[in-house]
């Protein structure tokens, strides 16, 4: 039988007061010396688990006189760093990436058209403004990924989002894009993005899954006729 170490079973204490509530989002743990007085561990263990609850995205340690360890609670960044350490880890096909994003992007599409707010309809807009705009590759890479983390966004659902952060930039990161992106796709995505937003703006959930599953399907079967790898190494960024 394994028994867990100190600095694990206070963190899953800890955690679990954090995700119940018990410890305000913005406020600090209790300080270091008194958590050694409540829990009779030693220092070590104490900074040891409040470190766990660091690289778990649940607490900020900040230093200084003002310091400490800081509720946070868990956001659409720590699920992409999360699928993207899979991703990298596991060495996912670029083929499986454009599969999950089929399955993903047509359900962020029907959920914007539902739920998007004039906040997330600006942001659309500024992207598509944007990526219509004759810049260099970067920059039309970067608007591209910042129109479908759009789309997420404006589904209102923190997974489809955090799942969308971390696909958008490993499947940019896996394909040769100097190669494929060329004017005559350039001017394809420009459509269909356009496409897309209107059928969100209209309120239109159907349109906006159709759309957004031709879009995608069109992208895949463009990108995996162009590549040649079966799997992928996604650098961090």
């Amino acid at each position: 039988m394994q028994v867990p170490k100190a600095s694990d079973v206070l963190a899953n204490e800890l955690r679990e007061r954090i995700l119940r509530g018990d410890f305000v989002e913005g406020t600090p743990l209790p300080p270091e010396r008194e958590l050694v007085a409540q829990t009779q561990m030693s220092r070590t263990t104490v900074r040891e688990a409040l470190r766990i609850l660091e690289v778990q995205g649940l607490v900020q340690i900040r230093t200084g006189r003002t310091g400490g360890a800081f509720v946070q609670r868990p956001g659409q960044d720590s699920i992409a760093s999360t699928v993207n350490l899979l991703i990298r880890g596991r060495n996912v096909r670029l083929a499986a990436l454009l599969e999950t994003r089929e399955a993903v992007e047509p359900a962020c599409a029907r959920l914007a058209a539902k739920y998007r707010t004039a906040a997330d309809l600006e942001a659309l807009d500024a992207a598509n403004v944007a990526i219509a705009a004759e810049g260099s590759l970067a920059d039309f890479l970067k608007a591209n990924i910042d129109w479908h983390v759009a789309v997420a966004v404006a589904s209102h659902n923190e997974l489809l989002t955090g799942f969308m952060v971390a696909l958008s930039r490993a499947i940019y990161a896996s394909t040769d894009n100097q190669g494929f992106v060329d004017a005559p796709v350039r001017k394809t995505t420009v459509s269909a993005h356009e496409s897309v937003t209107r059928a969100i703006r209209d309120g239109d959930p159907e349109a906006a899954v159709r759309r957004m599953s031709r879009h995608v399907q069109e992208y895949a079967e463009a990108v995996l006729a162009v590549e040649e790898r079966t799997a992928i190494d996604v650098s961090d960024e």
